[in-house]
């Protein structure tokens, strides 16, 4: 009888928890579809500005290129033609991609709120001496995912978009390109470079864990460093620059998460 009310107690226990995810789950979604709506409702600025943004020569970050050309008397760098248009293949293709970007947005926009929901969810099961060594954790990962999403959108995409709207085989064929294209290459770019800016992140959670130790680390730097090429040939466009210019910061950061991983094992060590 007392094993039986136990095991009840138990049940109940793990099922409040379910709901109690649940319900932080929920809210999370209803973030992300408001955030989603407020894109949707804004389709001329998305579309007009966000998305198709990279595809003029009157982008921010070409024209920084041009004024730095400027500066240092390389007109090369200065980029002022692209020359590709866009062209929609399915009948509900442009409402389809309408909806498709909104909901990235919603998911980029609403991520610091949907870690938060996440966090209050993980929080409560830690101990004392965790809560306070995870303190401010929310902040850095919005910081570094804002930031990746940030590096995706204003360098690689319009690099990679200038790169490959010049690269010709012939005279003869034209740049015409779906729009589920373009969608799809900011898509990949810049939430691949937020979620990857979230190397020191894991690094510290995995080295608090015991998982990770800066001398590991240290041991497979060589390996790490052909990871991240592999990853940068996959996620970038077949060009050199664009590889090289999502490696770089990877590699910073792979160097920034030893340094994490020390001064959590100092920590570790000095607690014992």
């Amino acid at each position: 009888m007392a094993l039986d009310q136990l095991n009840d107690k138990t049940e109940m226990g793990f099922l409040d928890h379910l709901e109690e995810l649940r319900w932080h789950l929920v809210r999370s979604v209803i973030a992300i579809f408001v955030f989603a709506l407020l894109a949707y409702l804004s389709t001329d600025f998305v579309w007009g500005t966000v998305i198709l943004g990279p595809t003029q020569p009157d982008f921010w970050t070409y024209r920084k290129l041009c004024e730095l050309a400027e500066v240092i008397g390389s007109p090369q760098l200065c980029i002022d033609t692209i020359p590709i248009s866009f062209q929609n293949r399915e009948m509900a293709g442009q409402f389809m991609m309408d909806i498709m970007s909104s909901a990235v947005i919603g998911l980029i926009l609403g991520f610091p709120y949907v870690f938060w929901e996440l966090w209050r969810f993980i929080k409560p099961g830690l101990k004392g001496s965790e809560k306070s060594a995870s303190r401010g954790a929310v902040l850095v990962v919005s910081f570094l995912f804002i930031l990746g999403v940030s590096f995706g959108y204003f360098i690689i995409t319009p690099l990679s978009i200038n790169f490959l709207a010049n690269y010709s085989l012939s005279d003869l064929i034209k740049n015409d390109i779906d729009i589920k294209s373009i969608v799809g290459m900011l898509t990949m770019l810049t939430l691949a470079c937020g979620f990857m800016f979230q190397l020191p992140v894991v690094s510290y959670f995995l080295s608090k864990a015991g998982l990770v130790t800066p001398a590991l680390m240290k041991r497979y730097r060589k390996h790490a460093l052909v990871v991240i090429l592999i990853l940068s040939a996959i996620l970038t466009p077949p060009d050199v620059m664009s590889q090289v210019l999502i490696s770089l910061p990877i590699i910073v950061l792979y160097e920034v998460s030893i340094i994490v991983s020390r001064r959590v094992e100092k920590k570790s060590q000095k607690n014992q």
